[in-house]
């Protein structure tokens, strides 16, 4: 089966992208550094080619004859709204008409979303495909409107709205394992904003899955089915860096209220804008980490498919923490 992937030296594409080559498939990455991918891949890489989103040249190249795609790569930070939308929309777009035009025979289009296309659930009750998609910033809604381009392209579609992915090579998470080791636990709000989570060989088992015939024109959630606040998620690190054998000190948990977040993050996104750069703690992701919830049910996929998250929290992260300290990450 050949595949063309997309983001593949990113964290969630690097690991669909070995478990592609696993499984004998004839895979091959977009990639803008081929020197990343010959790091993250040292022996057997795949076959690469070089360029970018905006390459409709190298694009049409990648999905030549391709019997799957899988567009993993996205922007998770920008410096304005329209950034957002020029690479998880405008270039969605790009992806799917180079894969109309030079993949005859494309079995599935596999769109990797977002939990934040669906927008935030309530305390208690874990959103479904069902309910209406309500994103609250501007990467959810260009996610959700990236998801749009591939449902309307023609083409045989599945999208999937993973939560917060974990795992090795993680370096979204490795910044609050690293404050765990020095027993510093911050938590926006109250502590007990509701999480839904996976975990990357999870997430990556249901990729593999999306293109079963079943799956064809359905957006699916993907998560673990146990539910964890943030409170518990951070004592969960805290404990799988203590359990790793170095310095953990006894935890000390400091809530940071809503409105002093709201300030702080106020306070950095315009210092980031100022200098150009983007950041995670910017006011529009103030409305995401205060949200009450952000809880989902996989229950679609699981009824379609048969995949089940099979690794919990505990098992997940204390794997992950001692991937970071083999590493030397953590």
């Amino acid at each position: 089966m050949k595949v063309f992937v997309t983001g593949g030296t990113g964290f969630v594409g690097s690991h669909l992208v070995e478990a592609l080559l696993n499984r004998g498939d004839d895979v091959v990455c977009l990639v803008r550094d081929p020197a990343k991918l010959k790091r993250r891949f040292p022996q057997d890489a795949p076959r690469s080619i070089e360029g970018d989103l905006n390459n409709m040249e190298a694009l049409r190249s990648g999905c030549e004859g391709a019997d799957a795609v899988f567009h993993s790569a996205a922007l998770t930070m920008a410096r304005n709204r329209a950034e957002f939308f020029s690479v998880n929309v405008e270039a969605t777009q790009r992806v799917v008409d180079a894969a109309a035009a030079t993949a005859p025979d494309l079995q599935r289009f596999v769109y990797i979303s977002s939990q934040s296309a669906g927008g935030p659930s309530h305390r208690g009750v874990c959103k479904t495909e069902t309910d209406p998609a309500e994103p609250i910033s501007d990467y959810g809604e260009s996610k959700l409107a990236g998801e749009k381009v591939v449902q309307q392209s023609g083409l045989p579609w599945t999208v999937l709205r993973p939560p917060g992915v974990y795992g090795p090579h993680d370096t979204a998470f490795l910044t609050v394992f690293k404050l765990a080791r020095l027993g510093f636990l911050p938590l926006f709000g109250d502590g007990l904003q509701e999480l839904s989570l996976i975990h990357i060989a999870d997430l990556v088992d249901a990729l593999l899955r999306s293109s079963l015939p079943v799956t064809a024109s359905h957006t699916y959630f993907t998560c673990h089915p146990d539910t964890i606040t943030s409170s518990q998620f951070a004592l969960t690190i805290h404990r799988a860096v203590k359990h790793t054998g170095g310095r953990a000190p006894r935890p000390f948990v400091l809530r940071v209220p809503a409105w002093a977040a709201r300030a702080t993050m106020h306070v950095t996104g315009s210092a980031a804008r100022l200098v150009g750069k983007a950041t995670m703690l910017s006011p529009d992701k103030a409305k995401e980490l205060l949200a009450e919830a952000w809880t989902c049910s996989s229950a679609a996929l699981e009824r379609d498919t048969g995949w089940q998250a099979s690794i919990s929290h505990e098992e997940g992260l204390q794997q992950t923490a001692d991937w970071y300290k083999e590493h030397g990450w953590l």
